[in-house]
């Protein structure tokens, strides 16, 4: 592909995430699929304006001049370009031809606002430098203070990978050295005592040892939220939004295969990939539930069977993926006052479904990848003011003695960020139901 020709791709992959609620990640997938013409070197550059362009947006309209929410996918992938990519605004226009696959020539009016952009200064507001919508400005002086600004700016990198070795199957040291000599860069990662971090990218699906269950894909942020959760062999668990499974997974190596794990989610599609998952791992006490939609208040005939009987129940709930920007930038344009709304009302309601099922002295556990305190600890105080029967434990209190312990934000409940504990952003909270 020509210059010109990865530009223009760059741009028509951007104009589909802009008018379609798909993720960015299945649209460019889709692209590269579609497009076998594409090496290597072309997919690579293509994606690099994509996503520059997804985590630089609102500055990238302050430069450009335009109002919030009207630069043009074309004008924003040239100006990261010229003003990220370290391209002269004179290069990037000669690529607008029109040509073998280029881009139709710029007007007037975009090359005039392409030439004289200029990235914004220190004045600027946080949510222009930092690219965020500003109306959550608020939740985060909330959540972080005067750490804002550098928590904020952590968020704009790029997340690593993860890798949790299934200890069913092998132990870290084995799962890093099979690793190894299958021609994979990794080292240990340096909070979970089952992580390791790949150093550079690999086709994993294609490797012996993630076929054969030696591997999963699990950032290490969600695999400290499943040791804190302490599952232990013989235990009764329930996984109240087990989605694809990751944490069912996770949780099964903690019992040992001994116990219970009880896969539930609304989404039958989703639970249908846990399965095969499951056998590749050589898990074999978890069960898939699906779930119809529950009123609460209303009798609960889908997990009857289990009130009063989990030693643990997780929830980890549907929320505003904040604390996963890293790896979805696209996330953080496509929120609205409306969805975090949604996600709270959400929130709320599957702590309700999931309270009678945690057993006396039982323990539920509270998860989400958001950073926002009205996800985070008001649903939590909202839900300890409704039932008087539950209290928070610290999660100190739950840390295994001979690990070290993770950067936490202030609180109670585990608060893990990008720029604290270098993982993606997880906020967990341990409830007891009282004996």
């Amino acid at each position: 592909m020509t210059p010109g020709a990865r530009l223009s791709a760059a741009i028509d992959i951007l104009v589909d995430i802009f008018r379609s609620e798909t993720p960015a990640d299945r649209i460019f997938e889709n692209w590269a699929r579609a497009s076998r013409y594409a090496g290597s070197k072309d997919r690579a550059a293509v994606s690099a304006i994509v996503y520059g362009v997804l985590r630089h947006k609102a500055e990238l309209e302050h430069a450009l001049g335009a109002p919030a929410h009207e630069a043009t996918p074309r004008l924003m992938a040239a100006g990261w370009l010229t003003l990220r990519a370290g391209e002269e605004a004179d290069a990037v226009l000669a690529l607008m031809t029109g040509e073998k696959y280029a881009p139709e020539p710029a007007s007037e009016e975009e090359a005039a606002a392409l030439t004289a952009a200029a990235l914004p200064g220190p004045e600027a507001a946080p949510h222009i430098r930092l690219n965020y919508p500003d109306w959550l400005q608020p939740e985060f002086e909330d959540a972080f203070g005067e750490r804002l600004e550098p928590e904020l700016a952590a968020l704009m990198d790029r997340a690593p990978t993860d890798l949790r070795a299934n200890t069913l199957k092998a132990s870290r040291e084995e799962a890093l050295a099979t690793l190894k000599e299958a021609g994979v860069e990794v080292e240990e990662g340096s909070l979970s005592p089952w992580s390791i971090r790949l150093l550079k990218k690999a086709n994993l699906p294609a490797l012996k040892p993630f076929r054969d269950g030696l591997v999963e894909i699990q950032d290490e942020g969600s695999q400290l939220a499943c040791l804190l959760a302490g599952a232990r062999p013989g235990e009764q668990a329930v996984d109240l939004c087990a989605g694809g499974g990751g944490k069912s997974l996770a949780l099964a190596a903690t019992m040992e295969n001994h116990g219970q794990i009880f896969a539930c989610d609304l989404e039958a599609r989703r639970l249908k990939a846990l399965m095969p998952r499951a056998q590749r791992a050589g898990c074999r006490n978890i069960q898939t539930m699906p779930l119809h939609p529950w009123v609460p208040g209303e009798a609960d005939p889908d997990l009857a069977e289990l009130t009063g009987r989990a030693d643990l129940v997780l929830v980890d709930a549907p929320c505003s993926g904040t604390g996963a920007w890293r790896r979805s930038p696209d996330a953080r344009w496509r929120l609205t006052t409306e969805k975090l709304a949604a996600y709270r009302a959400a929130q709320a309601e599957v702590l309700e479904r999931a309270a009678p099922l945690v057993k006396p002295g039982g323990r539920l556990v509270y998860v989400t990848c958001s950073l926002l305190p009205s996800e985070n600890e008001d649903r939590v105080a909202a839900f300890l003011a409704a039932h008087e029967g539950f209290a928070a434990e610290p999660w100190t209190k739950h840390w295994p003695e001979d690990l070290p312990r993770p950067a936490s934000l202030s609180g109670i409940a585990l608060r893990l960020s990008p720029a604290t504990s270098g993982t993606d952003g997880f906020f967990v909270a341990i409830l007891r139901r009282r004996a």
